[in-house]
């Protein structure tokens, strides 16, 4: 009996020394993919000529909108998390640009884009420089009283694409207030018939009430 324990225990040792030994010259290695490199896949390269052309477009909207009334150009373009801010230095909503357009609150002789500049990012974001020149414009305002919104304005809209649409996620508008020269309005410009009235006085107010952004068409 001693003996057949003796015997088991030294098989056991046996055992012990040889999964050891295998053990320590078998380096263990969990990376089964050591030969496999990460690769990003490359940006596409936007076409900057497209995404200007569709950006313009949108942008020359405007004028068209605001004469329809056209709500549902607004809420197609304007994201709902927009950012604006309007001449004034107030901040705007998406809410509040529906209802200067539907109730025709605001209106104008003519309403006229130029100086496009359009900075592309990439394939899915693009920003847009702009002049707006408003003839005889006017912003109603709730109580009744009508306000002179004519001028010159710089705009800066930023631009991004969702579910394969472009739409408007932040803008903010500053009136020039010494502007050099009248520009001249974009060839593809949609302005109101009454587009050659004569210019504003020198150096209107600034408007109360902020221009809304240029929303498309789909």
């Amino acid at each position: 009996m001693r003996r057949h324990v003796s015997v088991t225990l030294v098989f056991v040792a046996v055992g012990a020394l040889i999964s050891l030994y295998f053990g320590c010259a078998t380096p263990s290695n969990t990376n089964t993919n050591t030969n496999t490199v990460a690769l990003a896949s490359p940006e596409p390269t936007p076409d900057k000529a497209a995404i200007e052309s569709e950006l313009t477009r949108i942008e020359n909207d405007w004028p068209r909108i605001l004469k329809e009334r056209d709500g549902a150009a607004v809420r197609r373009v304007e994201a709902d998390d927009i950012l604006l801010v309007y001449p004034d230095g107030t901040a705007g909503s998406k809410d509040q640009d529906l209802k200067d357009i539907e109730s025709g609150a605001l209106t104008a002789e003519s309403w006229e884009l130029s100086d496009f500049q359009v900075n592309v990012i990439n394939n899915d974001a693009a920003v847009v420089r702009l002049r707006t020149t408003v003839k005889n414009g006017k912003y109603k305002s709730p109580d009744g009283k009508a306000q002179d919104i004519s001028g010159q304005f710089r705009s800066v809209d930023t631009f991004m694409r969702r579910n394969g649409q472009w739409q408007l996620v932040g803008s903010a508008t500053v009136k020039i207030l010494a502007p050099t020269a009248e520009p001249k309005p974009s060839a593809t410009a949609k302005a109101s018939p009454a587009a050659n009235a004569a210019s504003p006085a020198s150096k209107p107010a600034a408007p109360k009430k902020p221009l809304p952004k240029p929303a498309a068409t789909p």
